[in-house]
């Protein structure tokens, strides 16, 4: 069974997905907004959550955010995300 985590889509693949052109997905790498697995090759490999969080770019960049901007919001839902899981697990009583 693949991990949700792992990566399995090569770029050009991932690019179709999320219909995205593969010089974006490059430069989203450069900027630190995805992080693709590698082959000992050195090519990128996106998994599952990759391209959810490339489909989530997409819908920023859709609503006029720039690329900095997009970057604090993934910073701040991740951070909201984690901080809703502590809560959860203090609830209940884990």
């Amino acid at each position: 069974m693949v991990r949700r985590a792992q990566g399995v889509y090569a770029i050009s693949v991932a690019a179709q997905m999320v219909s995205m052109e593969i010089q974006n997905l490059r430069v989203y790498e450069r900027r630190g907004l995805v992080e693709p697995d590698r082959t000992p090759g050195g090519s990128r490999l996106y998994s599952a959550a990759d391209i959810e969080r490339l489909e989530r770019i997409g819908e920023l960049l859709a609503q006029g955010l720039n690329l900095a901007g997009i970057a604090e919001v993934l910073r701040l839902e991740a951070e909201n995300a984690r901080l809703r899981d502590q809560v959860r697990r203090l609830r209940d009583g884990t």
